[in-house]
């Protein structure tokens, strides 16, 4: 919603008619924008002639020395409307942005500092060179949406304490963790370790670790005096998101806290706020120097390099599933016989898809399910076994609005084509802790491996470790000797993938189908058009032309090639049903409309009996418990005891149905209607189930004309009108052969 007060604030910054001061749009919303144009306009009115976006040394420098508290007593005009503005922009009262710094200002701005917590560092109404920084941020110093109580008391806490150290900044009071609030936190534990303002610098370099070695290690007793290493070791569990007292005191029920953390990062569970612990809690990587039990490598594990790996306590190795594309790639992934030489060694593999991912415009959902087919055909090449988890890379730093528009997208367009595929595979990712996190909370991922040695990446920075994580990746190292040598990522191991020591190869006879070659488009519709015309098929109580069915059939192209390669299936006959199903009969809509108004009826009986104020909802006059629908003309039922008996075989992971209650019923009959990429992908497992009562038993990739024709009818129903169906689906299926075939090599 436009603000009437942060346009006229907009209006003000574009009054400058300065070089180095952009005109922005007047929205009446703030924004980074709009705060970068009033530090820019601040810069200005100090005299500076280099304008920047930033709020560096320079505007505090001049800040102190022209204007070291801007307050009722300040008579530059414009330096008050910044002021005013700003306050605007973060929801205080700025007054009429007049250069006037009235009462109404003067308590917006002690407002402002007592959320911010610096109201005893700063007492008064003026704003000093440090709130003057903060004001021009888009940092927030009310609860966002979501924040903690706790974390932002803590957040207020910091700042009083510590907002007097020169390089110490104030940090945003949302009840949010962030990077500004760990380096905070980093740079109170440098402070209270002794460290000068010339030597404290946020980060966790060697004078930092000895430091917490020799001097903050914590036990059962510990309490803050004169130095506050508990109230910080209890600030640093609370923002990995662990629930203790914040009131420096160390006692037996934060001690069983802290093992119950230790516990979850894979430390030793002592309770004891060690340096180790101490790492996990602020840095990414925790203590680098830690040995894990997994790891991961671009190189080839020979057999020297295996035993090797098991001489160094590792016991589960990720390996990669391809390569990238083009003639300089590296080659990374799995060799032939390399799963059977590390398995030999006793160590398990957990497989990594990654042809890219190192930049965010590969992330679109095309490209989501391009990579399920490329991943399932790579595991199942390989051997990996149903249920495995793939870890899909995000191999770069994904900001949060990144994460939003582009990496979720891409999952939740990969997790839908892995379902399609009938699950085979579970979907994990590779990714620094945010992505990780936001993937697992949109149910898109099963588990996380966690590029956590990133310990720069925005992502990384002021994350807690994911919940659902599998492994962690913290340091490079070399293990080994002469041919046993090796480059490795040593990983962290949770526990929650222990692996695949059991590979069944696919066989190199099943040479499978790939995409079509739609430069062959015209010739196959032309061939689909003489028979349809030669055998009085086109037009003629059909709802579509065979020409509209072949684009069909070329709009769904990658996930009918990718059905008949997970299911090992020869796409012609999925083609097959498909081409011929989306003609319909002009009485579908018809039956259409009759099984929707049975289920809505006995939708709203069911909600009148929950409530029976008035008469019963009259029954439709005409109704179907059930119809053909979709692209595919399946029916629920049909769908319902397909996809069980693929259950029962373990040719898909999903619980099974219950097709005897009516809401399970109109559920898929619904999505079997509407979803034409879950039509298509139950045809796959109709004909599988048709072979199976047929007792066809020969593989889909090596049907006889009989046995073709036996299925298609199957899938059409018995009888004699269900045979003539096979003998005419068998004559498509042959047209589509003549295409297909020779793709296959």
């Amino acid at each position: 919603m436009a603000d009437a007060m942060v346009e006229r604030a907009q209006r003000f910054v574009n009054s400058y008619n300065v070089p180095g001061i952009p005109k922005i749009e007047v929205t009446g919303r703030t924004g980074w924008t709009v705060m970068h144009a009033l530090t820019r306009a601040l810069q200005y009115e100090l005299g500076l002639t280099e304008l920047s976006d930033g709020f560096g040394p320079a505007p505090l420098a001049g800040l102190q020395a022209r204007f070291p508290v801007i307050d009722g007593n300040t008579r530059h005009g414009n330096v008050c409307r910044i002021v005013q503005s700003a306050l605007y922009c973060k929801g205080y009262d700025g007054g009429e942005i007049d250069g006037v710094y009235n009462a109404r200002v003067s308590a917006a701005v002690a407002e402002l500092k007592q959320h911010m917590g610096v109201a005893g560092v700063y007492p008064g109404d003026g704003v000093t060179p440090k709130v003057c920084k903060a004001l021009l941020t888009m940092d927030a110093y009310v609860p966002v949406r979501g924040g903690s109580d706790q974390v932002r008391s803590i957040q207020q806490w910091l700042n009083g304490r510590y907002t007097g150290r020169r390089d110490f900044f104030i940090t945003p009071c949302d009840g949010h963790f962030s990077r500004d609030v760990q380096k905070a936190l980093l740079l109170a534990i440098q402070f209270e370790l002794g460290m000068s303002d010339d030597v404290a610098n946020g980060r966790f370099g060697p004078g930092t670790q000895a430091g917490i070695r020799q001097q903050a290690v914590l036990g059962v007793g510990s309490a803050d005096t004169g130095r506050r290493f508990v109230h910080l070791f209890q600030a640093a569990m609370i923002f990995n998101g662990w629930r203790t007292p914040f009131d420096g005191r160390y006692t037996g029920a934060v001690a069983r806290t802290v093992a119950d953390f230790q516990r979850f990062v894979r430390l030793p569970a002592t309770g004891t706020g060690d340096f180790r612990t101490w790492a996990s809690l602020l840095v990414s990587t925790g203590d680098p120097t830690r040995r894990g039990t997994a790891c991961d490598c671009i190189t080839e594990i020979t057999a020297a390099r295996a035993r090797a790996l098991r001489a160094e306590g590792y016991t589960t190795v990720g390996r990669y599933l391809c390569n990238a594309p083009g003639p300089k790639a590296r080659n990374k992934k799995i060799q032939p016989g390399e799963l059977d030489t590390i398995t030999a060694a006793g160590l398990s593999v957990f497989p990594i898809y990654q042809t890219n991912g190192g930049d965010r415009d590969y992330f679109t959902p095309h490209q989501g399910a391009h990579d399920a087919q490329a991943a399932v055909d790579a595991a199942q090449e390989h051997g990996f076994q149903r249920g495995t988890t793939i870890y899909f890379a995000v191999d770069y730093d994904a900001v949060d609005e990144e994460v939003t528009s582009r990496v979720i997208p891409y999952f939740r367009a990969l997790a839908a084509r892995m379902a399609n595929y009938g699950g085979p595979y579970s979907v994990g990712v590779y990714a620094p802790r945010n992505v990780c996190s936001r993937l697992a909370a949109a149910g898109l991922t099963v588990s996380s491996f966690v590029s956590d040695m990133s310990v720069g990446y925005s992502g990384n920075l002021g994350f807690p470790l994911p919940k659902n994580w599998a492994f962690d990746q913290i340091s490079t190292i070399w293990v080994g000797r002469d041919a046993g040598r090796i480059e490795i990522d040593n990983d962290i191991a949770s526990g929650r993938d222990p692996g695949q020591t059991r590979f069944a190869p696919r066989p190199a006879a099943d040479r499978l189908d790939v995409a079509f070659d739609w430069s062959q488009g015209d010739r196959l519709f032309r061939e689909l058009l003489a028979y349809m015309e030669s055998h009085g098929l086109e037009g003629g109580g059909r709802l579509r032309s065979t020409r509209t069915c072949v684009r069909k059939l070329q709009d769904m192209d990658a996930l009918i090639t990718g059905l008949s390669r997970a299911f090992r299936m020869r796409k012609s006959l999925i083609q097959t049903v498909v081409f011929w199903e989306y003609h319909a009969d002009i009485g579908d809509p018809v039956a259409d409309l009759a099984v929707a108004a049975y289920y809505q009826y006995l939708e709203a009986y069911e909600e009148w009996e929950k409530n029976p104020v008035g008469p019963p909802p009259p029954a439709p006059t005409v109704s179907k418990k059930d119809a053909s629908t979709g692209v595919a003309q399946i029916f629920a039922g049909t769908a319902i005891a397909a996809r069980n008996h693929a259950v029962d075989v373990h040719l898909i992971s999903e619980p099974r149905l219950d097709g005897n209650d009516w809401h399970v019923m109109w559920r898929v009959w619904k999505r079997l209607r509407d979803d034409d990429d879950y039509n298509v992908s139950t045809v796959p497992l109709v004909l599988v189930h048709a072979a199976h009562l047929v007792g066809v038993k020969t593989s889909p990739l090596r049907y006889n004309a009989a046995e073709t024709a036996d299925v298609l009818a199957r899938y059409n129903g018995t009888g004699s009108d269900a045979a003539a169906y096979g003998r005419r689906a068998r004559d498509f299926y042959l047209i589509f052969e003549k295409y297909n075939a020779p793709l296959r090599g």
